[in-house]
């Protein structure tokens, strides 16, 4: 496995484009499509908010349906959740003007929203710019590029990678992807919107399997503020234009294809959490040595979710106790005498709680660790060999600023 530019377009037969249809916002594009040449199989996970955006009822019903798919049209700004039968009109609209346009049905068409939750979307501009889209398209990695920023909302900067991976015949898969989320970041899905192609030959109910086990281990591991959206969509669409032999078992190449999707997804996890909103540093928990998997998830997104760590972080304040706080409420049963602490930063670890009690290091030394951009805290639990990772970011003064002002 390797690498790769190209983000949504690197697999064969996808296509992207981006447009400015003014949905909310002014001066940027704000609309997005994925186009493939070919029907695609899908799969995907969705929020677990009791309220969801009529997006997400449109899709996850497409997607467990079994339906084939070939364009996903996204729009930022305005979330079209909580807008009751006028919102699922608009995702109905939405999917009959770019359907017409390639000839296909409705069903054949995702929509995703992110934005202001409640406001109704203007159903004359999202139609107009989906003509545009399909007359943009492109199968560039420019085109990639521009659909992943149009998606955005208080994101910093696009999010969006590629992969190639050879199979055991010789033959080479990729597997693309762009998502977006900076806020309303909690586990159990966080508040994104994101978008796998491949163009590999799969069975649709292994390629569910892989991503709801990776979706598990990578971006519902991740927290920014403890909200969980309405919006939450993470969809894979396989063309199969690879031409590779179609992966029907758990076998060689299911796992390739496995670590390859395991590999964009956990990129752009991380990717998210380290531009939560306000962030300036990205905030990792390595548990090791839990008694369970579970055990070792439960007590990484613990600190990674605490308020109080957070502010430490963002802080350089080495104030251990939290740590140790954290991990202490966290419901997870054990002896808090036996466990260490460590901070681990631009390749420098120090030791700093050892059986429960501090170690008496150095502080400025660990001032200056947690002045990194990126931070671990790795907590050593002596419990057994089960570990884990969350990945989050520091709390600064910046969040309560973009979110008291979200709507203006």
């Amino acid at each position: 496995m390797k690498e790769i530019t190209g983000g949504i377009t690197a697999p064969k037969g996808f296509y992207a484009a981006s447009h400015a249809a003014g949905i909310k916002y002014q001066g940027r594009t704000d609309m997005a499509l994925i186009y493939s040449e070919a029907d695609c199989i899908t799969a995907g996970t969705f929020t677990t908010n009791k309220v969801k955006a009529a997006p997400v009822i449109w899709d996850s019903r497409i997607v467990h349906n079994e339906i084939p798919v070939r364009s996903v049209v996204i729009n930022s700004g305005i979330a079209n959740a909580a807008t009751g039968k006028p919102g699922m009109e608009i995702c109905e609209k939405t999917a009959s003007a770019m359907s017409a346009l390639y000839g296909g049905s409705t069903d054949s068409v995702l929509v995703a929203s992110t934005g202001v939750i409640g406001m109704q979307i203007n159903a004359e501009k999202i139609c107009t710019g989906c003509k545009e889209l399909f007359d943009k398209k492109e199968d560039t990695a420019e085109a990639a590029t521009a659909a992943a920023k149009a998606i955005m909302t208080t994101d910093t900067h696009k999010k969006e990678i590629a992969v190639e991976v050879e199979l055991t015949d010789g033959s080479v898969i990729h597997i693309g992807a762009m998502t977006k989320g900076s806020g309303m970041i909690h586990p159990n899905m966080c508040t994104m919107l994101g978008f796998v192609t491949t163009d590999a030959c799969i069975d649709k109910h292994l390629m569910q399997k892989a991503i709801s086990a990776i979706v598990d281990d990578t971006f519902n591991m991740i927290t920014v503020d403890g909200d969980t959206s309405t919006n939450d969509t993470y969809v894979i669409l396989a063309n199969g234009m690879a031409g590779n032999p179609r992966i029907e078992k758990e076998n060689e190449d299911y796992e390739r294809f496995y670590k390859g999707l395991h590999y964009v997804s956990e990129n752009l996890a991380i990717q998210m959490a380290a531009d939560g909103e306000g962030a300036t540093k990205l905030f990792e928990c390595h548990v090791k040595n839990a008694r369970s998997i579970s055990d070792a998830k439960v007590l990484a997104k613990s600190v990674v979710g605490s308020a109080l760590c957070k502010a430490a972080v963002f802080g350089n304040d080495s104030n251990f106790g939290r740590f140790l706080c954290a991990l202490g409420y966290s419901g997870i049963s054990f002896d808090p005498e036996k466990v260490d602490l460590w901070y681990e930063a631009a390749g420098k670890t120090l030791k700093i709680v050892e059986n429960g009690m501090g170690t008496g290091y150095d502080e400025d030394e660990a001032t200056e660790m947690l002045k990194n951009e990126t931070v671990t805290v790795i907590a050593d639990m002596h419990m057994g060999s089960a570990e884990a990772r969350a990945w989050g970011c520091d709390l600064s003064y910046d969040y309560v600023k973009i979110n008291a002002d979200y709507r203006s």
